[in-house]
Protein backbone atom coordinates (compact mmCIF):
# COMPACT_ATOMS: atom_id res chain seq x y z
CA UNK A 1 0.00 0.00 0.00
CA UNK A 2 1.36 3.42 -0.73
CA UNK A 3 0.18 6.52 1.07
CA UNK A 4 -0.16 10.14 0.36
CA UNK A 5 -0.02 13.58 1.85
CA UNK A 6 -3.72 14.73 1.83
CA UNK A 7 -3.97 18.42 0.78
CA UNK A 8 -1.12 20.91 2.16
CA UNK A 9 -1.00 19.01 5.45
CA UNK A 10 1.13 16.87 7.19
CA UNK A 11 -0.95 13.55 7.74
CA UNK A 12 -0.60 10.94 5.01
CA UNK A 13 -3.34 8.55 4.18
CA UNK A 14 -3.89 5.07 2.21
CA UNK A 15 -4.19 5.84 -1.49
CA UNK A 16 -6.79 3.15 -1.40
CA UNK A 17 -9.77 4.28 1.15
CA UNK A 18 -12.41 1.76 2.28
CA UNK A 19 -15.84 2.90 2.47
CA UNK A 20 -19.12 1.63 3.88
CA UNK A 21 -21.36 3.65 1.91
CA UNK A 22 -24.32 1.86 0.57
CA UNK A 23 -23.00 -1.48 2.55
CA UNK A 24 -22.51 -1.37 6.66
CA UNK A 25 -25.97 -1.28 8.16
CA UNK A 26 -27.71 -1.80 4.78
CA UNK A 27 -26.45 -3.92 2.32
CA UNK A 28 -23.95 -6.44 3.94
CA UNK A 29 -24.68 -8.02 7.55
CA UNK A 30 -22.42 -7.46 10.04
CA UNK A 31 -20.27 -10.45 10.12
CA UNK A 32 -19.48 -9.67 6.38
CA UNK A 33 -18.62 -6.25 6.98
CA UNK A 34 -16.46 -7.17 9.99
CA UNK A 35 -14.45 -9.55 7.25
CA UNK A 36 -14.39 -6.48 4.58
CA UNK A 37 -12.86 -4.53 6.73
CA UNK A 38 -10.02 -7.11 7.84
CA UNK A 39 -9.04 -7.31 4.81
CA UNK A 40 -8.98 -3.32 4.43
CA UNK A 41 -6.43 -3.75 6.86
CA UNK A 42 -4.47 -7.15 5.82
CA UNK A 43 -3.77 -5.01 2.59
CA UNK A 44 -2.82 -2.28 4.33
CA UNK A 45 -5.63 0.43 4.22
CA UNK A 46 -5.51 2.62 7.16
CA UNK A 47 -7.84 5.34 5.84
CA UNK A 48 -11.76 4.70 6.29
CA UNK A 49 -14.86 6.57 5.30
CA UNK A 50 -18.11 6.97 6.55
CA UNK A 51 -21.19 9.22 7.58
CA UNK A 52 -23.34 9.67 10.09
CA UNK A 53 -26.16 9.51 7.52
CA UNK A 54 -25.16 6.30 5.90
CA UNK A 55 -28.21 3.96 7.38
CA UNK A 56 -28.86 6.29 9.75
CA UNK A 57 -25.93 5.86 11.60
CA UNK A 58 -25.61 1.84 11.68
CA UNK A 59 -22.69 2.31 9.33
CA UNK A 60 -20.30 4.25 11.70
CA UNK A 61 -21.33 2.25 14.70
CA UNK A 62 -20.67 -1.08 12.54
CA UNK A 63 -17.24 0.47 11.62
CA UNK A 64 -16.12 1.25 14.97
CA UNK A 65 -16.74 -2.16 16.01
CA UNK A 66 -14.93 -3.55 13.49
CA UNK A 67 -11.96 -1.34 14.46
CA UNK A 68 -12.37 -1.52 17.88
CA UNK A 69 -9.41 -3.33 18.71
CA UNK A 70 -7.04 -1.51 16.30
CA UNK A 71 -4.30 0.55 17.72
CA UNK A 72 -6.21 4.12 16.85
CA UNK A 73 -3.07 6.27 15.94
CA UNK A 74 -2.34 3.74 13.52
CA UNK A 75 -5.58 4.81 11.73
CA UNK A 76 -7.30 7.62 9.74
CA UNK A 77 -10.69 7.51 10.40
CA UNK A 78 -13.08 10.04 8.28
CA UNK A 79 -16.73 10.78 8.55
CA UNK A 80 -19.49 13.45 7.31
CA UNK A 81 -22.14 15.70 8.57
CA UNK A 82 -25.02 17.25 6.28
CA UNK A 83 -28.14 14.67 5.27
CA UNK A 84 -30.89 14.37 7.60
CA UNK A 85 -29.80 12.01 10.39
CA UNK A 86 -32.37 10.42 13.51
CA UNK A 87 -36.00 11.44 13.43
CA UNK A 88 -34.96 13.49 10.54
CA UNK A 89 -36.73 16.94 12.29
CA UNK A 90 -36.08 20.24 11.22
CA UNK A 91 -32.23 20.92 13.19
CA UNK A 92 -31.55 17.16 12.36
CA UNK A 93 -30.12 17.76 8.62
CA UNK A 94 -27.95 20.48 7.17
CA UNK A 95 -24.63 22.74 8.15
CA UNK A 96 -26.20 24.76 11.06
CA UNK A 97 -23.90 24.93 14.47
CA UNK A 98 -26.47 23.07 16.18
CA UNK A 99 -26.72 19.95 14.02
CA UNK A 100 -22.56 19.84 13.41
CA UNK A 101 -21.85 20.15 17.18
CA UNK A 102 -24.93 17.55 18.03
CA UNK A 103 -23.58 15.30 14.98
CA UNK A 104 -19.88 15.22 16.03
CA UNK A 105 -20.84 14.09 19.47
CA UNK A 106 -23.61 11.07 18.05
CA UNK A 107 -20.65 10.47 15.30
CA UNK A 108 -18.12 9.68 18.15
CA UNK A 109 -20.10 7.44 20.06
CA UNK A 110 -21.26 5.35 17.19
CA UNK A 111 -17.40 5.20 16.37
CA UNK A 112 -16.03 4.61 19.61
CA UNK A 113 -13.25 7.27 19.44
CA UNK A 114 -12.33 10.31 20.97
CA UNK A 115 -11.84 11.99 17.45
CA UNK A 116 -11.39 11.81 13.71
CA UNK A 117 -8.95 12.35 11.74
CA UNK A 118 -11.32 14.27 8.99
CA UNK A 119 -14.83 15.84 9.52
CA UNK A 120 -16.34 16.69 6.22
CA UNK A 121 -19.36 18.70 5.23
CA UNK A 122 -20.62 16.15 3.33
CA UNK A 123 -22.44 18.80 0.62
CA UNK A 124 -22.58 22.86 1.01
CA UNK A 125 -25.59 24.16 2.63
CA UNK A 126 -27.08 27.08 0.44
CA UNK A 127 -29.72 27.47 3.49
CA UNK A 128 -27.17 28.27 6.59
CA UNK A 129 -24.54 31.14 6.30
CA UNK A 130 -21.25 29.81 5.54
CA UNK A 131 -19.26 31.80 8.42
CA UNK A 132 -21.93 29.89 10.90
CA UNK A 133 -20.67 26.53 9.51
CA UNK A 134 -16.79 27.47 8.92
CA UNK A 135 -17.02 28.68 13.08
CA UNK A 136 -18.61 25.65 13.85
CA UNK A 137 -16.20 23.49 12.56
CA UNK A 138 -13.35 25.78 13.87
CA UNK A 139 -14.69 25.23 17.36
CA UNK A 140 -14.81 20.90 16.55
CA UNK A 141 -10.99 21.33 15.72
CA UNK A 142 -10.12 23.46 18.77
CA UNK A 143 -12.39 21.02 21.15
CA UNK A 144 -9.81 18.35 19.82
CA UNK A 145 -13.13 16.15 18.31
CA UNK A 146 -11.55 16.54 14.38
CA UNK A 147 -8.17 16.89 13.54
CA UNK A 148 -8.81 18.41 9.86
CA UNK A 149 -11.69 19.55 8.29
CA UNK A 150 -12.68 18.24 4.64
CA UNK A 151 -16.27 19.22 2.28
CA UNK A 152 -17.61 16.66 -0.29
CA UNK A 153 -18.83 17.80 -3.44
CA UNK A 154 -18.18 22.18 -3.26
CA UNK A 155 -17.64 23.22 -6.74
CA UNK A 156 -14.75 25.43 -7.33
CA UNK A 157 -16.12 28.57 -5.70
CA UNK A 158 -17.52 27.15 -2.40
CA UNK A 159 -14.19 25.64 -2.38
CA UNK A 160 -12.34 29.09 -2.40
CA UNK A 161 -14.80 31.04 -0.06
CA UNK A 162 -14.35 28.09 2.70
CA UNK A 163 -11.17 28.02 2.19
CA UNK A 164 -10.70 31.54 2.92
CA UNK A 165 -12.96 31.63 6.58
CA UNK A 166 -10.80 28.51 7.11
CA UNK A 167 -7.85 30.47 6.54
CA UNK A 168 -8.97 33.09 8.80
CA UNK A 169 -10.30 30.83 11.50
CA UNK A 170 -6.99 29.06 11.73
CA UNK A 171 -7.66 25.83 10.97
CA UNK A 172 -7.04 23.50 7.79
CA UNK A 173 -9.63 22.45 5.17
CA UNK A 174 -7.67 20.12 3.33
CA UNK A 175 -9.98 17.84 1.15
CA UNK A 176 -12.80 17.81 -0.92
CA UNK A 177 -14.77 14.16 -1.55
CA UNK A 178 -16.22 14.59 -5.30
CA UNK A 179 -17.61 11.23 -7.74
CA UNK A 180 -14.95 11.05 -10.23
CA UNK A 181 -14.32 8.36 -12.62
CA UNK A 182 -13.34 8.05 -16.11
CA UNK A 183 -16.89 8.22 -16.81
CA UNK A 184 -17.79 11.13 -14.33
CA UNK A 185 -15.24 13.81 -14.96
CA UNK A 186 -16.76 16.59 -13.77
CA UNK A 187 -14.35 18.19 -11.40
CA UNK A 188 -10.81 18.07 -14.22
CA UNK A 189 -11.68 21.76 -15.48
CA UNK A 190 -12.33 24.20 -12.61
CA UNK A 191 -12.42 22.19 -9.07
CA UNK A 192 -9.41 20.19 -9.50
CA UNK A 193 -7.42 23.67 -10.65
CA UNK A 194 -9.03 25.64 -7.60
CA UNK A 195 -7.86 23.12 -5.31
CA UNK A 196 -4.26 22.89 -6.52
CA UNK A 197 -3.73 26.40 -5.74
CA UNK A 198 -5.39 25.83 -2.41
CA UNK A 199 -3.36 23.23 -1.39
CA UNK A 200 -7.01 20.94 -1.56
CA UNK A 201 -6.36 17.41 -2.31
CA UNK A 202 -9.67 15.26 -3.58
CA UNK A 203 -10.84 12.34 -1.82
CA UNK A 204 -12.81 10.40 -4.75
CA UNK A 205 -15.73 8.28 -4.10
CA UNK A 206 -17.06 5.68 -7.38
CA UNK A 207 -14.07 5.06 -8.88
CA UNK A 208 -15.34 2.14 -10.69
CA UNK A 209 -18.90 4.15 -11.51
CA UNK A 210 -21.12 2.04 -9.53
CA UNK A 211 -19.27 -1.22 -10.83
CA UNK A 212 -19.71 -0.05 -14.27
CA UNK A 213 -16.50 -0.11 -15.33
CA UNK A 214 -15.70 -3.52 -13.66
CA UNK A 215 -17.18 -4.58 -17.06
CA UNK A 216 -19.34 -7.58 -15.26
CA UNK A 217 -22.41 -4.93 -17.27
CA UNK A 218 -22.60 -6.23 -20.65
CA UNK A 219 -24.78 -4.43 -23.49
CA UNK A 220 -28.22 -6.19 -24.05
CA UNK A 221 -27.58 -8.48 -21.23
CA UNK A 222 -29.43 -8.75 -17.71
CA UNK A 223 -28.59 -7.57 -14.88
CA UNK A 224 -26.54 -9.62 -12.41
CA UNK A 225 -28.06 -10.78 -9.84
CA UNK A 226 -27.23 -9.39 -6.21
CA UNK A 227 -25.30 -6.20 -8.12
CA UNK A 228 -25.23 -2.87 -7.41
CA UNK A 229 -27.88 -2.26 -10.33
CA UNK A 230 -30.70 -4.48 -8.70
CA UNK A 231 -30.30 -2.95 -4.94
CA UNK A 232 -33.74 -1.10 -4.52
CA UNK A 233 -32.43 0.84 -1.42
CA UNK A 234 -30.17 3.32 -3.33
CA UNK A 235 -27.83 1.93 -5.46
CA UNK A 236 -29.25 1.22 -8.46
CA UNK A 237 -30.56 4.74 -8.59
CA UNK A 238 -26.75 5.65 -8.64
CA UNK A 239 -25.73 3.35 -11.06
CA UNK A 240 -28.79 4.06 -13.37
CA UNK A 241 -27.51 6.69 -15.82
CA UNK A 242 -24.63 4.27 -16.85
CA UNK A 243 -26.71 1.30 -17.60
CA UNK A 244 -27.22 2.39 -21.52
CA UNK A 245 -26.05 -0.04 -24.12
CA UNK A 246 -23.85 2.84 -25.54
CA UNK A 247 -21.68 3.36 -22.32
CA UNK A 248 -21.76 -0.72 -21.39
CA UNK A 249 -20.29 -1.56 -25.16
CA UNK A 250 -17.41 1.45 -24.90
CA UNK A 251 -16.45 -0.18 -21.19
CA UNK A 252 -16.20 -3.47 -22.94
CA UNK A 253 -13.38 -1.68 -24.62
CA UNK A 254 -11.65 -1.38 -21.77
CA UNK A 255 -10.87 -4.81 -21.20
CA UNK A 256 -7.96 -5.11 -23.64
CA UNK A 257 -6.71 -2.18 -22.14
CA UNK A 258 -6.26 -3.48 -18.28
CA UNK A 259 -5.28 -7.77 -20.09
CA UNK A 260 -1.94 -5.67 -21.44
CA UNK A 261 -1.27 -4.01 -17.67
CA UNK A 262 -1.77 -7.46 -16.40
CA UNK A 263 -4.45 -6.12 -14.02
CA UNK A 264 -8.12 -6.28 -14.01
CA UNK A 265 -10.69 -3.82 -15.00
CA UNK A 266 -11.71 -1.94 -11.93
CA UNK A 267 -8.18 -2.02 -10.84
CA UNK A 268 -7.50 -0.07 -14.29
CA UNK A 269 -10.40 2.13 -13.24
CA UNK A 270 -9.63 2.83 -9.59
CA UNK A 271 -5.24 3.47 -10.91
CA UNK A 272 -6.69 5.88 -13.34
CA UNK A 273 -7.93 8.14 -10.78
CA UNK A 274 -5.07 8.02 -8.78
CA UNK A 275 -3.12 8.97 -11.67
CA UNK A 276 -4.31 12.95 -10.99
CA UNK A 277 -1.85 14.35 -8.64
CA UNK A 278 -4.42 16.25 -7.10
CA UNK A 279 -5.98 13.03 -6.20
CA UNK A 280 -5.00 11.99 -2.66
CA UNK A 281 -7.14 8.51 -2.15
CA UNK A 282 -9.72 6.26 -3.96
CA UNK A 283 -12.74 5.39 -1.76
CA UNK A 284 -13.53 1.77 -2.49
CA UNK A 285 -16.12 -0.17 -0.17
CA UNK A 286 -17.07 -4.13 -0.69
CA UNK A 287 -19.59 -6.43 -0.07
CA UNK A 288 -16.98 -9.32 0.21
CA UNK A 289 -13.67 -9.41 1.40
CA UNK A 290 -12.36 -10.59 -1.94
CA UNK A 291 -13.45 -7.32 -3.86
CA UNK A 292 -11.13 -5.13 -0.97
CA UNK A 293 -8.40 -7.50 -1.74
CA UNK A 294 -8.44 -7.15 -5.12
CA UNK A 295 -9.49 -3.39 -5.22
CA UNK A 296 -6.55 -2.56 -3.15
CA UNK A 297 -3.89 -4.01 -5.56
CA UNK A 298 -4.51 -1.18 -7.81
CA UNK A 299 -2.40 0.80 -5.22
CA UNK A 300 0.94 1.45 -7.11
CA UNK A 301 -0.39 0.89 -10.32
CA UNK A 302 1.48 3.01 -12.89
CA UNK A 303 -0.72 4.21 -15.76
CA UNK A 304 2.02 6.06 -18.72
CA UNK A 305 0.35 8.54 -21.52
CA UNK A 306 -0.25 5.52 -23.62
CA UNK A 307 -2.37 4.10 -21.33
CA UNK A 308 -4.65 7.15 -20.59
CA UNK A 309 -4.96 7.49 -24.22
CA UNK A 310 -6.39 4.40 -25.12
CA UNK A 311 -8.62 4.94 -22.08
CA UNK A 312 -10.05 8.18 -24.07
CA UNK A 313 -10.48 6.65 -26.88
CA UNK A 314 -12.30 3.98 -25.89
CA UNK A 315 -14.92 6.25 -23.89
CA UNK A 316 -14.88 8.68 -26.72
CA UNK A 317 -17.61 11.60 -25.62
CA UNK A 318 -19.63 9.71 -23.45
CA UNK A 319 -17.87 10.78 -19.83
CA UNK A 320 -19.35 13.92 -18.43
CA UNK A 321 -17.09 16.46 -17.75
CA UNK A 322 -19.65 19.60 -17.24
CA UNK A 323 -18.31 21.48 -13.60
CA UNK A 324 -22.38 22.71 -12.97
CA UNK A 325 -22.67 18.50 -12.45
CA UNK A 326 -20.86 19.70 -9.15
CA UNK A 327 -24.27 20.65 -7.19
CA UNK A 328 -25.89 19.78 -4.36
CA UNK A 329 -29.43 20.31 -2.93
CA UNK A 330 -30.85 23.39 -3.10
CA UNK A 331 -32.98 22.21 -0.05
CA UNK A 332 -32.44 20.69 2.73
CA UNK A 333 -35.69 19.13 3.39
CA UNK A 334 -38.41 18.05 0.97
Amino acid sequence: MEFRYLGRSGLKISEIIYGNWLTHGSQVENETSLKCVRAALDAGITTFDTADTYANGAAETVLGEALKDERRASLEIFTKVYFPTGPKGPNDTGLSRKHILESIDASLERLGTDYVDLYQAHRFDHETPLEETMQAFADVVRQGKALYIGVSEWNAEQLRAGHELATDLGIQLISNQPQYSMLWRVIEREVVPTSAELGISQIVWSPIAQGVLTGKYKPGADLPAGSRATDEKGGADMIKRFLNDETLTAVQKLQPVADDLGITMAQLAVAWVLSNDNVAGAIVGASRPEQIESNAAASGVKLDADVKKAVDEALGSLPETDPSQTKSPEKRLA
